[in-house]
């Protein structure tokens, strides 16, 4: 009786897709690596993991305080898109997940785009290597700042508390898939990142030349970066390094650094030649 209430859970389904994607994706990329690494994989996992687990507690905070009930009082006043028709239930989830991805694709954008938002995204992409555990590092700032866009996103959108939940769950696993290590058989990989981001696909996105950074911004359906026209496949894996230029030394992206860096005098992150140097 107990785990069956505790299966019913959406918080504890998320939590247990959240767990089985990201094991698999550990087990994958030991088993089939990708690319590289330069730096100590379990410094990296406990640094990584400790920005994150420092963001989930602050965003558990948040989110039930100010958006959960932002999304209850949409659908008691019948705010948004999705209120204009009456879809069938699941017609309504899917509309509703396609346009959070969508909304988030600017989100992303936004993120690159202004100084004041990249200061904290900036934290993600200093990580030197990419895998599973960058998927958790975000830094607290970035999500409490993202927390008045997703109201926005459900109060434009009309979206409910399963829609978001939904999107949610499927959003943690597809960041989890894509920025792992895992080098999938490149056939597959062609023909998943039609429809989905792939591990190379966000490979490039991490590259530390910002003309390969800036592009790739979709965080499920790749079809946003295919509409927009900022797809980008055509870098080599082995050609990519990842990372920020500015921030290529293991002694700037220590732990207490890394939590500090939205707070300190920003430098030029990109290298002003843009060319590729061996590590």
């Amino acid at each position: 009786m107990m785990a069956g209430a505790w299966a019913r859970s959406p918080s504890a389904i998320t939590a247990m897709v959240i767990v089985t994607v990201g094991t698999l994706m550990l087990l994958g990329e030991w088993a089939a690596p990708l690319r590289a690494s330069v730096e100590s994989k379990l410094r990296r996992v406990v640094r990584n993991a400790s920005i994150g687990a420092i963001s989930l507690v602050i965003s558990n905070l948040l989110q039930p305080l100010i958006l959960l009930p932002v999304v209850a009082w949409g659908q008691r006043q019948k705010i948004g898109l999705l209120h204009l028709v009456q879809w069938p239930p699941w017609v309504e989830l899917l509309i509703a997940v396609v346009l959070l991805d969508y909304t988030l694709w600017w989100w992303h954008w936004a993120s690159h785009r202004v100084p004041f938002l990249w200061r904290f995204h900036l934290v993600h992409h200093v990580d030197r290597d990419l895998d599973t555990s960058t998927a958790i590092r975000f830094h607290f700032g970035e999500l409490t700042l993202s927390i008045p866009y997703r109201v926005l996103q459900v109060l434009l959108i009309g979206v409910d508390t399963r829609g978001l939940w939904m999107w949610q769950t499927i959003l943690f696993a597809s960041i989890l898939f894509h920025h792992s290590n895992l080098r999938l058989p490149e056939r597959l990989e062609r023909a998943l990142v039609r429809l989905i981001v792939t591990p190379r696909m966000h490979g490039i996105h991490h590259s530390d030349i910002r003309e390969e950074t800036d592009s790739n911004w979709s965080s499920l359906l790749s079809a946003w970066d295919f509409l927009h026209r900022t797809s980008r496949l055509d870098v080599p894996q082995e050609s990519i390094r990842i990372g920020v230029p500015a921030y290529d030394d293991p002694d700037d992206v220590t732990l207490g650094k890394v939590l500090a860096l939205p707070f300190r005098s920003q430098r030029s992150d990109w290298s002003p030649s843009q060319q590729r140097s061996p590590r």
